[in-house]
C-alpha cells in the first residue's frame, strides 16, 4: 500500500466529463489499495476569466483582493471533484489550502510555503477518504490567516510540497501531455518522451520554456527527496519519472525558504582562452569548436559576449594541463576568422594562474538577490570578477587563483554554507552520485524562451564592485537576471580599464531595467546602457554531456548551417544556451533537436 499524492492540471479537470474520468483514475488508485491525496487547479481557463473580471472593474487590482478573488477557481474543482467521486461510492473530502494546513509567507499574489499542518489531512486519510485539496494557494501566518496565492506554477508546489510533508511514495503529475518531451510538442510534433530525467536537468528545462513543472515544484523535489512522475491524464502511458540523489536531512520548517545556495565549489586548475574580435556572423564558433572537438579538447565553461561593431569576443575555460593544445588550437585558426579584407586578425589572449568559483543551489530560482550577494561578497573581499558565467542553478565567475581562498572563504560565510575538506576541484557533476547510464545521450533536451530581453552596459570600470552595484540595484527592484556575460575585451577609457556586460531578463522588466540603470550610469562611470526585446534564447541540457567536447560544437555547427547568427553563449555544466534572433528562435530549436536525434516516429498531439 502506498501513501501518494496525485496533482491535475486545468486541462485535465476542464468539464464535468472531464472532472468525472478524473474521478474514476481516482477511484482505481484507491481499489488497488492506496492512499491518495488529490490536488487540483482551477478548470480551465477559469483564472484566466477571473483576472479578466478584475481587470473589467481595476486599472491596478488590490492583490490581497485578487488573492480572495483566484482562490474560487480551485474551490470550485475541489467540490465538483468530491462530488463526482462521492456518487461512485468513494469516500471523500475537499479542502481548501487554509483548511488543509498549507501556511505561507503573507506575501499576496506569490506567497511561498512556510509548513503544513498535516494533522486534519492525515485524520482524513486514516479514515479512508481520498482528500481533494485545493492547489495554488494558501493561508497566511500569524493571527490574520489571510487567504494567499502562490503564483504561477502554484498547484504543482502545493503537491510536491505536500507530498515532502506527509512523506508520500511518490508524486504524480497529471497534464495534457505524456510527459516530459525532448521539447514542445507545439513545436516539434517528432519530440520524443523521456522515461526519466535527473532533477537538476529538469530545474534547467523548467526554468528554459519547458513548462510541464514549474522550476518550484522540482526545487522541492530535489531538496526533499519526492519521486515525481509526470504522466497524461488521458491516456494509461507509464510518462516519466523525475529522479533525484538521497538529500541531505532538511526540516519541513520554511520549507520554500530554505537558503538558497547549498554549496560553493571552486576549481583552481583553470586557465583560459579568449579570442578577441570575431566576426558577428553565422559559422564563427562552431568553427573554432569543431575544430577543438577533433583535437579533443575538452571545454570547461564558454561565453560569448557582445560588443560594439560587427565582432564579438569568445572565450572559454580548460583545465591547465590542455591549455597549451587549446592555445594551439586558438592560435591556428584565429588568421582565418578574418572579418573582412584588410581588417584586424582575431587576437588569441591566454591568461593562466585563474581559478573558477561557483555558488549552486536550487532555491536561486526565481530569487532576484542571489546573484548580486555574491557579486557583493567577493567586492567586498577585494576579489575582481574577470569572467561570468550563470545557469537556472548555478552562478560562476573566474578570479585570479591568488584570490580563490578569499574568495570561498567570503562566500561560504555570506551564503552560511559549513566548509569541507580544501581540494583543487569539487563540482557535483565530475562525481557517480548522479548515477548516468555511460549509453545515455549527452543532450536530453532542448528548450526556447521567446519572452527574454537583452540589456548591454557599455564601458563598466574594471573594478571590485561594479557587478554588485548593478544587480544589487536590479535584485532590490524585484528584477530577475538570467544570462550574464562580461565581455573579454578591456579597453582603458579615461585612464580606466573598461568593459561591457550584458545580461537577459524577462521581456516585460526590460524597459524598466534599462530605465533605472540608465539613471545610475553617469553616477558609476558607466556609458550605455542599450535594450534589445528581439531575442530568443535556445538551450540544450543533459548531465552526460561532461567530458564530451563535441557536444558544444555540435549544437553550433546546426545553427551555422541554418544560417543563425550567435548572439551570446553562456554554459554550465550541464547546459549550454545561445542567444538569436526572436525571429530565428523557433527555427533554431528545432534544427538543434533534428542535430542531436531526438525525434520519435510518433508525433504527439496536445489536447487543445
Amino acid at each position: 500500500m502506498a501513501l501518494i499524492v496525485q496533482k491535475y492540471g486545468g486541462t485535465s479537470v476542464g468539464s464535468v466529463e472531464r472532472i468525472q474520468a478524473v474521478a474514476q483514475r481516482v477511484y482505481k488508485t484507491v481499489k488497488a489499495g492506496n492512499s491518495l491525496v488529490v490536488v487540483v487547479s482551477a478548470m480551465g481557463k477559469t483564472t484566466d476569466g477571473l483576472v479578466k473580471l478584475a481587470n473589467a472593474i481595476s486599472t491596478n487590482p488590490n492583490r490581497r483582493e485578487m488573492d480572495m478573488l483566484l482562490s474560487t477557481g480551485e474551490q470550485v474543482t475541489i467540490a465538483l471533484l468530491s462530488m463526482a467521486l462521492l456518487e461512485i461510492g468513494q469516500p471523500a473530502i475537499s479542502l481548501t489550502g487554509g483548511q488543509v494546513g498549507i501556511v505561507t509567507e503573507a506575501e499576496h499574489t506569490r506567497a511561498r510555503i512556510l509548513h503544513i499542518e498535516t494533522a486534519r489531512l492525515l485524520r482524513h486519510l486514516n479514515a479512508g477518504k481520498v482528500v481533494i485539496v485545493a492547489g495554488f494557494q494558501g493561508i497566511s501566518n500569524g493571527g490574520e490567516m489571510e487567504i494567499t496565492t502562490l503564483g504561477r506554477g502554484g498547484s504543482d508546489t502545493s503537491a510536491v510540497a505536500m507530498a515532502a510533508a506527509i512523506g508520500a511514495n511518490y508524486c504524480e503529475i497529471y497534464t495534457d501531455v505524456p510527459g516530459i518531451l525532448t521539447t514542445d510538442p507545439r513545436l516539434v510534433p517528432e519530440a520524443q518522451l523521456m522515461t526519466e530525467i535527473t532533477c537538476d536537468e529538469m530545474l534547467e528545462l523548467a526554468s528554459l520554456g519547458a513548462k510541464v513543472l514549474h522550476p518550484r515544484a522540482v526545487e522541492i523535489a530535489r531538496n526533499y527527496g519526492v519521486p515525481l512522475v509526470v504522466r497524461s491524464s488521458w491516456t494509461d502511458e507509464p510518462g516519466t519519472w523525475v529522479t533525484t540523489a538521497k538529500p541531505q536531512g532538511r526540516s519541513l520548517v520554511n520549507l520554500e525558504i530554505a537558503l538558497p545556495v547549498d554549496d560553493v565549489e571552486f576549481d583552481t586548475d583553470q586557465a583560459k582562452v579568449a579570442l578577441l574580435r570575431v566576426p558577428d556572423k553565422p559559422g564563427v564558433a562552431a568553427r573554432l569548436f569543431g575544430e577543438i572537438c577533433r583535437q579533443n579538447v575538452d571545454v570547461d565553461l564558454i561565453i560569448q559576449s557582445i560588443h560594439e561593431g560587427n565582432s564579438n569576443d569568445i572565450a572559454f575555460t580548460v583545465s591547465t594541463p590542455i591549455l597549451k593544445r587549446a592555445e594551439a588550437v586558438a592560435s591556428a585558426i584565429a588568421p582565418a576568422l578574418r572579418n573582412q579584407p584588410n581588417s584586424d586578425e582575431a587576437e588569441v589572449m591566454i591568461e593562466e594562474n585563474i581559478a573558477k568559483v561557483s555558488i549552486v543551489g536550487a532555491g536561486m530560482i526565481g530569487r532576484p538577490g542571489v546573484a548580486a550577494k555574491m557579486f557583493a561578497t567577493l567586492a567586498e573581499a577585494g576579489v575582481n570578477i574577470q569572467m561570468i558565467s550563470t545557469s537556472e542553478v548555478k552562478v560562476s565567475c573566474v578570479v585570479a587563483t591568488a584570490e580563490c581562498d578569499r574568495a570561498i572563504v567570503a562566500l561560504r560565510e555570506a551564503f552560511e554554507i559549513e566548509a569541507v575538506d580544501n581540494k583543487t576541484k569539487n563540482s557535483p557533476y565530475k562525481n557517480s552520485e548522479l548515477n548516468i547510464p555511460l549509453s545515455s545521450l549527452p543532450v536530453r533536451g532542448v528548450a526556447l524562451d521567446m519572452n527574454q530581453a537583452r540589456l548591454a552596459i557599455r564601458q563598466v570600470p574594471d573594478r571590485p564592485g561594479m557587478a554588485a552595484r548593478l544587480f544589487g540595484l536590479l535584485a532590490r527592484h524585484n528584477i530577475s537576471v538570467d544570462m550574464i556575460i562580461q565581455s573579454q575585451r578591456c579597453r582603458v577609457v579615461d585612464g580606466i580599464p573598461r568593459r561591457d556586460i550584458a545580461f537577459t531578463v524577462a521581456q516585460m522588466d526590460g524597459e524598466n531595467a534599462r530605465q533605472r540603470l540608465s539613471q545610475i550610469a553617469p553616477e558609476l562611470g558607466w556609458g550605455e546602457v542599450v535594450l534589445d526585446s528581439a531575442i530568443a534564447k535556445v538551450s540544450i541540457v543533459g548531465a552526460a554531456m561532461v567530458g564530451q567536447p563535441g557536444v558544444a560544437a555540435k549544437m553550433f555547427a546546426a545553427l551555422a548551417e541554418n544560417q543563425i547568427n550567435i548572439q551570446m553563449i553562456a554554459t554550465s555544466e550541464i547546459k549550454i544556451s545561445c542567444v538569436v534572433a526572436q525571429e530565428q528562435g523557433v527555427q533554431a530549436l528545432q534544427v538543434i533537436h533534428a542535430a542531436f536525434d531526438l525525434a520519435g516516429s510518433e508525433k504527439f498531439v496536445v489536447p487543445a
